[in-house]
């Protein structure tokens, strides 16, 4: 009955796999091998990019920073929501490896509204010389909250974007469960609704470690590979990356572990919908549910042996007080253990 994150789950047996078939002999390092090669090609294929630039890095934590270091200027602005990872839980890695941009938070909740970054780009535009200039937007998808942005949604965030000259960066660590929740393809959910550097995630998705950053304006790709450089995010032994890369894209697994980690979610969603005292928080649609219940329900919970995050409030305090609990689900939850753990709730 774990449900504390999608970090916390098994490496799947293909990745492992092509780790131990990249392990023999010798080949070249830092990325100059031919595996890696053939990886970013078919990472360019897949978004329907051909002159994309593409590299690997094992966390997201680097893949955002370093790909949000290539748009802007230390003097310059980002945009994030409010709930954004880069804001809350990248530990000023962002800012650190842009020399000091400035994050700006935009007003609302975990998805951003063409509205609301519009008022946002006129607030610093009007301090002048004396506020950070805006240069790019920063979205996640799925949220932090684990909802969605429809595609409609992210073609008119963008749009106001280029209105104002920003670029714009998504965060995917969860990317594959976005486009098998939206039915969508990896172009669509990116460049062709506007995005000029995207995440692709694998370390929630089933690898052990390996996220994919897309520019697809190729003029960024030197830049990031010297940033890279010097943050200490180029691996010798490259091969090892592109090897779990490698296995996430081959049939398609990418969409196989996501469709199987959302449908895990959905089995979970529709057994606590149904279970008093329970008040669902989002809209659930990716492989991440948020539900509000009693203190008392949360303690009684965890006394079961259950693993979630406690998201919003805290352990001490009256138990009929509201606290919010967030579940997550990987591919590789055993069914079974949902419907024991549901009934359990249900008996609590």
């Amino acid at each position: 009955m774990f449900f504390a994150s999608d970090n916390s789950g098994p490496v799947h047996p293909s990745a492992l796999a092509a780790l131990e078939r990249a392990n023999t002999g010798h080949v070249m390092g830092y990325g100059n091998d031919a595996l890696t090669a053939q990886v970013a090609d078919r990472i360019r294929d897949l978004f329907e990019a051909p002159g994309a630039a593409v590299f690997l890095v094992t966390t997201g934590t680097a893949a955002n920073a370093l790909a949000l270091s290539t748009l802007v200027q230390p003097y310059d602005a980002v945009f994030c929501t409010p709930h954004a990872h880069i804001h809350l839980d990248e530990g000023n890695a962002p800012e650190f490896f842009t020399s000091g941009a400035k994050l700006s938070v935009v007003r609302g909740d975990d998805r951003m509204t063409p509205a609301a970054l519009a008022d946002r780009i006129a607030f610093l535009q009007g301090l002048g010389l004396g506020g950070a200039v805006p240069q790019a937007v920063s979205l996640t998808q799925m949220t932090e909250m684990g909802n969605l942005y429809e595609l409609n949604d992210l073609r008119e965030i963008c749009a106001m974007a280029a209105k104002h000259g920003l670029s714009v960066h998504l965060d995917g660590a969860r990317f594959a469960n976005a486009c098998v929740a939206l039915g969508c393809t990896p172009a669509e959910m990116t460049w062709k609704a506007g995005v000029d550097v995207a995440v692709f995630g694998g370390t929630k998705n089933g690898l052990m470690g390996a996220e994919a950053v897309i520019f697809f304006d190729p003029d960024h790709g030197r830049d990031f590979e010297l940033r890279r450089k010097r943050g200490a995010h180029l691996l010798s032994k490259y091969r090892y990356l592109a090897a779990q890369m490698s296995a996430y894209l081959a049939d398609d697994l990418w969409i196989t572990l996501a469709r199987q980690a959302n449908a895990n979610c959905a089995q979970l969603v529709q057994g606590l919908d149904a279970v008093s005292g329970f008040q669902r928080a989002n809209d659930a649609r990716g492989n991440v549910a948020f539900f509000t219940v009693a203190r008392g329900l949360h303690h009684r919970l965890k006394e079961s042996g259950a693993a979630y995050v406690l998201w919003q409030g805290s352990d001490d305090g009256h138990e009929d007080d509201p606290v919010m609990l967030r579940f997550v689900c990987d591919w590789s939850l055993d069914p079974d253990l949902i419907t024991e753990f549901t009934q359990m709730a249900g008996d609590l």
